[in-house]
């Protein structure tokens, strides 16, 4: 009987699994492994918000394989030696993983593969996690693609009808003994700051079609206006569940297409804005298997000569929990520190906020939010925060500020997103909350602060070093 290893990473499902799949085909007996070695992964271990969904989503995992009579085998430490004992304990032949796209991911399956095969044993890795791999798509020049729009152009024109592969089933799953209880990795905080991510999400792939199911019954049919509008669930909120490989793209596109398909022809949903939402992601990861020093350096060399502001820890923690002064931006932050996510639209004016009125570097922002979401990308987050500061590919140009006061009166003219994640305004009239510069003492009588810089003279001097950079 022939025994095969399957790796799990960010893959953390069993439908659309391509390695799953592929050593179930191949084999009789399957031993489930995910094996936590976050140093593997530095700098860029995952951050406390990571951590907790991570082990949520190990305990799903475990859950769907125990339904089919397996189990997870869950293991901590080096991961290269905990492979070869269990292939020495098992006999097992081959190994198989979906492929990872970050810098340490990529370094780290090429030592594993080079060493194993230096061991005789077979190591397959599979496209699982985008829809096009990053080497994939190419200029007409055969550069990488540093614009998204011809990019989107490229990968549109050859996105297949997808047909998602099948749950996997194995004709045996392996049980070894030496398996460790997922708290015994230590994901979870040691004081439990975690009830509002419980209240917000359910890790697992349930908890992604969940989702996906809401969303396609109600906003896919106006996404294109309600993605702005962070006081509505107009967004699908299925980042965290990518991220972690809960579902995939190719799962999300096909049940869109068959779900606007069996509706009235007048009625379809227009899908393209969505679509081209995912297509960020992947551009993302486009950008960081092509650049894969972005994550801790400019994009645009050009920005290495801009003269931030000095690191202050005293604004930066302003900033972190939401005592700004300016409601757009303690409104996002605080709904980032309970939920682990942020609105789209307001992650775009905090990180405006700190990169250009408070002129701090975006690497600050970046590893805030690393800690903080729980839809913590490595990609998705480089590519975020160099477009704000305008120091990244396909960058918002430097000039271009957001102004908090505006975004809110117009994506959220009632102040409902503003009440409710700043219970201490909820009192007051939206008109008052969209101008509290006017109202100084009636905020200073509800107990929130006072607006930490003055935005029109921030902007001017955030311009003046650009100009000076630009010169």
């Amino acid at each position: 009987m022939s025994t095969a290893i399957v790796l799990f990473r960010r893959d953390l499902r069993l439908a659309d699994n391509p390695a799953l799949v592929a050593a179930c085909a191949k084999h009789d007996r399957i031993l489930p492994t995910y094996i936590h070695a976050p140093d593997e992964q530095a700098p860029w271990a995952p951050g406390a918000a990571s951590r907790w969904w991570l082990h949520h989503g190990l305990e799903a995992l475990h859950g769907q394989l125990a339904a089919q009579g397996g189990d997870l085998h869950l293991l901590a430490g080096d991961t290269l030696d905990h492979l070869r004992a269990l292939i020495r304990a098992t006999g097992a032949t081959a190994i198989h993983w979906n492929r990872r796209y970050d810098p340490a991911g990529i370094a780290r399956d090429a030592a594993l593969k080079a060493a194993l095969h230096e061991d005789g044993v077979a190591v397959h890795s599979h496209a699982g996690a985008l829809w096009s791999e990053p080497w994939t798509l190419a200029t007409d020049a055969g550069q990488p693609y540093r614009v998204f729009t011809p990019f989107w152009r490229k990968l549109r024109t050859g996105l297949p009808d997808a047909a998602p592969l099948p749950s996997a089933h194995a004709r045996q799953w392996l049980r070894q003994p030496g398996s460790l209880p997922t708290a015994a990795l230590g994901l979870l905080p040691t004081i439990r700051w975690d009830a509002g991510l419980a209240s917000s999400w359910t890790p697992g792939e349930a908890g992604a079609h969940e989702l996906l199911e809401i969303f396609a019954d109600d906003a896919v049919a106006d996404y294109a206006k309600g993605r702005d509008l962070p006081a509505r669930h107009g967004t699908s909120r299925l980042s965290p569940h990518l991220h972690f490989g809960e579902i995939t793209p190719r799962q999300i596109q096909r049940m869109l297409q068959d779900r606007a398909a069996a509706t009235d022809a007048r009625r379809h949903p227009d899908l393209e804005p969505y679509l081209r939402e995912l297509g960020w992601r992947e551009f993302a990861h486009h950008l960081l298997y092509h650049f894969p020093h972005t994550p801790d350096a400019n994009f645009n060399p050009r920005f290495d000569g801009f003269r931030w502001a000095a690191a202050d820890e005293v604004l930066l923690e302003r900033w972190r929990r939401g005592r700004t002064g300016i409601p757009l931006v303690d409104a996002g932050m605080r709904e980032l520190w309970h939920t682990g996510w942020m609105h789209n639209r307001v992650r775009m004016v905090v990180a405006s906020f700190l990169t250009k009125n408070l002129r701090q570097h975006w690497q600050h922002g970046a590893r805030w939010f690393w800690n903080t979401l729980v839809d913590a990308d490595l990609a998705n987050n480089t590519l975020g925060w160099q477009w704000v500061a305008g120091c990244g590919a396909d960058a918002a140009p430097y000039f271009r500020v957001f102004n908090p006061y505006l975004q809110a009166a117009k994506f959220d003219p009632e102040a409902v997103y503003l009440k409710r994640w700043l219970p201490e305004l909820a009192g007051l009239p939206a008109k008052v909350i969209h101008e509290a510069w006017r109202h100084p003492s009636v905020f200073a009588g509800k107990g929130y602060p006072a607006p930490m810089v003055d935005l029109g003279a921030s902007r001017d001097a955030a311009l003046a070093a650009w100009s000076a950079l630009a010169d």
